[in-house]
C-alpha cells in the first residue's frame, strides 16, 4: 500500500553542491537554504563538518548556519564523519540534528574513509553516542546498497548489517542509498524488504541517483513497500566524489511531480520550489537536470 504522504528530504545544499568544481558562494548557499524552507522542504541538508583539504566546497557550513534565517519545523541536518566534525559542528551555531554514513561495500569504505565497513561503524558509534548526548538527533547514510562503482554487485546481506548497526547505535532514520544508480524496482524492493526485518519500514528512506534513469521507478517500487522518506536533490544536483560517472541525485522537481500526480501529500509547493531550482542553476551557468524544471519553464518562456 501506498503512504498518504512523503517526507522528502532536500539534500541540494550539501549532495548536491559538495562536488560542484568551483566555489559557490556562501551567500548563493543561503538563498538556496531559504528559498527551499520557503517551498515548504522540512528537512534541508545545509552542508557537512568534513576536511576542506577533501572537500573544499564545505568549507564555509558554519558560515552557512550563522547567515540562514531558520523556519519554525524546518531541521537543518549537516554530515559529520567523524569526532572532529561533531566537535566542528557543536561549535557552529544552531546545529540539532546531525548525519553519519557508512557503506556497504568493503572498497567504497576505503576509498571514502579510509577504513573498512567494521572500522567506520565504530567511528560512528563513537560520534553518535556523543552527538546524543549532547542532545542531537542523527540520521544514517548507508551507501553502495544496491550496487559499488569498485565491487559491482553488493551482498543484501552486508546492507542489512550495516543498517541495522546504524539503528541499534541511535540514528533514529536510515537511508538506503543507491550511489550509482545502478538498481532496478524489484532489486530496490528486496533490499528494503531485507532491512525491514531489522529496521522499521517507517524509519527507512531512499536515496537513489539518476545516473541509469531508473530513481522514479525506485522510489515507486519501494514505497511500495511501505517507505514514506525520500531523499532529493532540487535541479538534480550532485553526485558522490568517490563514485566516478555517479550522476545527479533524483530532482527534487520530479519526485514532487509524481507525487502530486499520485495524490500523495507532501507539503511542498511547486511554483515555489521550481524558483529555487532556477536560482541555483542560474548561479551555476547550467540548466536544471530536472526534466520536470526543463519542460515547465519551457511553458512559462
Amino acid at each position: 500500500m501506498l503512504p498518504g504522504s512523503v517526507k522528502l528530504v532536500e539534500v541540494g545544499p550539501r549532495d548536491g553542491l559538495q562536488n560542484e568544481p568551483k566555489a559557490v558562494p556562501t551567500a548563493t548557499k543561503v538563498e538556496l537554504i531559504e528559498r527551499l524552507g520557503a517551498a515548504g522542504l522540512s528537512v534541508i541538508e545545509a552542508g557537512s563538518f568534513v576536511s576542506p583539504k577533501w572537500v573544499p566546497q564545505m568549507a564555509d557550513t558554519a558560515d552557512v548556519l550563522a547567515s540562514v534565517a531558520r523556519r519554525p519545523g524546518v531541521s537543518y541536518p549537516v554530515l559529520v564523519p567523524n569526532m572532529k566534525g561533531l566537535e566542528a559542528a557543536l561549535a557552529a551555531p544552531g546545529v540539532e540534528e546531525i548525519a553519519v554514513f557508512g557503506a556497504a561495500s568493503e572498497t567504497f569504505s576505503q576509498r571514502n574513509t579510509n577504513c573498512s565497513i567494521d572500522e567506520g561503524l565504530a567511528r560512528m558509534a563513537e560520534v553518535t553516542a556523543a552527538a546524543r548526548a549532547r542532545g542531537l538527533r542523527v540520521r544514517g547514510y548507508v551507501s553502495c546498497v544496491l550496487g559499488c562503482p569498485y565491487e559491482g554487485d553488493v551482498a543484501t546481506a552486508v546492507v542489512t548489517r550495516v543498517a541495522d548497526a546504524m539503528f541499534n547505535m541511535g540514528c533514529y532514520e536510515i537511508s538506503l542509498g543507491d550511489t550509482i544508480g545502478t538498481g532496478t524496482p524489484l532489486a530496490a524492493q528486496s533490499v528494503v524488504d531485507a532491512v525491514s526485518e531489522r529496521v522499521p519500514r517507517d524509519r527507512l528512506a531512499a536515496h537513489f541517483h539518476d545516473t541509469y534513469g531508473q530513481a522514479l521507478a525506485n522510489i515507486l517500487a519501494v514505497m511500495e513497500r511501505g517507505v514514506g522518506i525520500v531523499d532529493s536533490s532540487v535541479a538534480g544536483l550532485g553526485g558522490c566524489p568517490y563514485a566516478k560517472g555517479a550522476s545527479g541525485n533524483v530532482a527534487t522537481e520530479d519526485v514532487l511531480y509524481m507525487l502530486n500526480g499520485m495524490g500523495i501529500r507532501t507539503g511542498v509547493d511547486m511554483d515555489a520550489l521550481l524558483q529555487a531550482s532556477a536560482m541555483i542553476s542560474q548561479a551555476l551557468d547550467r540548466v536544471p537536470a530536472s526534466r520536470v524544471a526543463r519542460a515547465l519553464g519551457a511553458r512559462k518562456d
